[in-house]
């Protein structure tokens, strides 16, 4: 993501990427980023995979996005999930486009072009950035849109962490695309403590993640971006174009559940994993499962 992102969340037991490992060759190697969200998503795929009668190797926690890009040219990896804003501003090194279906296109076609890497289809979830709030106070302020914040900022406090300050996709963007946001107050907090001080009444508005696992366990309500200033998140099994050409049959296995990762899936996946204490594998195998029953996420 463009701000850093929970680093301290989700952990997992690391897979390394040793120097020297011998891999099976008939397996579809998945890796994941040191995330949550990624640790769940890369399972998902993996267990879809599994399902479809193929076998998997999983390589998870590899770190950053650059060290995933360089395990897919080495050949260590052949897929995992990336986001589309992601790729297009810290890899690509590209404005932000604020159109999901241009930045999705801008995307594959250099991807494949410079790293040999496919983007399959993307998922309607969109792990953006936003602003959030308590429904009570969205209540007492009428707070639906970043535009109705921007308008009652000098009666909120804001709670955020340092780098939100001085990024240009942070306040001073806010501050530029939509006017005011000039708040009565502002702390910064840990990454992880944001939340609480929603949740304690020590702020009303707190800078976030819109797919992050709180919004759903402290029953937050995320403001629209009316506006369309931050560009779109979607995420995407990429795969190495040799494997899809040896294996073709990844695409239609990873197209289909792509298709049923929705904002509300991810945040209650997100969810159990980081409040609950639920292992991603179980909680990747409850959506695959659910999803065969026919549910719609």
């Amino acid at each position: 993501m463009t701000l850093t992102r929970r680093s301290a969340l989700g952990m997992v037991a690391a897979i390394p990427l040793a120097t020297g490992c011998v891999f099976d060759p008939s397996a579809i190697r998945v890796g994941s980023k040191n995330f949550t969200e990624s640790f769940v998503i890369a399972e998902i795929y993996a267990q879809a995979l599994e399902a479809a009668g193929m076998r998997v190797e999983r390589l998870f926690n590899l770190g950053s996005t650059q060290i995933a890009i360089a395990a897919m040219e080495r050949g260590d990896i052949d897929c995992y999930p990336e986001y589309t804003g992601t790729a297009l501003i810290d890899v690509l090194h590209l404005a932000p486009i604020v159109d999901p279906g241009q930045a999705y296109s801008v995307v594959a076609r250099l991807f494949e072009r410079r790293y040999g890497i496919v983007w399959l289809a993307p998922a309607p979830m969109n792990d953006s950035q936003g602003l959030a709030t308590t429904r009570a106070v969205a209540q007492r302020y009428r707070l639906a849109t970043i535009s109705d914040v921007a308008r009652a900022a000098g009666l909120l406090r804001f709670a955020t962490i340092q780098e939100f300050l001085a990024r240009p996709d942070g306040l001073p963007g806010l501050q530029r695309a939509y006017g005011g946001f000039r708040f009565r107050e502002i702390r910064t907090y840990d990454i992880a403590l944001k939340y609480r001080a929603l949740l304690e009444n020590e702020a009303d508005v707190a800078s976030a993640f819109t797919t992050d696992g709180a919004i759903v366990t402290d029953r937050l309500a995320i403001m629209r971006d009316d506006r369309h200033f931050w560009p779109p998140y979607n995420v995407a099994p990429v795969v190495r174009r040799v494997t899809l050409n040896k294996r073709p049959q990844i695409a239609r296995v990873l197209d289909a559940v792509s298709a049923r990762i929705t904002d509300r899936a991810a945040q209650a996946m997100n969810a159990a994993v980081e409040s609950a204490q639920a292992d991603p594998s179980d909680v990747a195998a409850a959506f695959l499962s659910f999803d065969k029953a026919g549910a719609t996420k």
